[in-house]
């Protein structure tokens, strides 16, 4: 292999596990949030606020994973 694409391997492998992470975190905060509205509108409204919480969290750490790791590393990777 070029070493040049043996230079930028470890970045473009960084750089997926970033935009990996950060799809995986939204879609389970969306699944997170989809069964805390099937809880509430099963009665458990205590409970289903708290997956709720939960799922806003999954969505606040994928949103920060995709503006703080993923944006500067394909930046910088150009």
């Amino acid at each position: 292999m070029d070493s040049t694409l043996l230079d930028i391997l470890p970045e473009f492998l960084e750089l997926a596990f970033f935009a990996v992470g950060s799809l995986s975190l939204s879609i389970g905060g969306a699944l997170l949030e989809r069964s805390a509205l099937l809880t509430v509108q099963g009665g458990e409204s205590a409970l289903g606020g708290w997956v709720a919480l939960i799922g806003l969290l999954a969505f606040y750490f994928a949103y920060l994973m995709a503006t703080e790791k993923f944006i500067p590393k394909l930046t910088a990777l150009r």
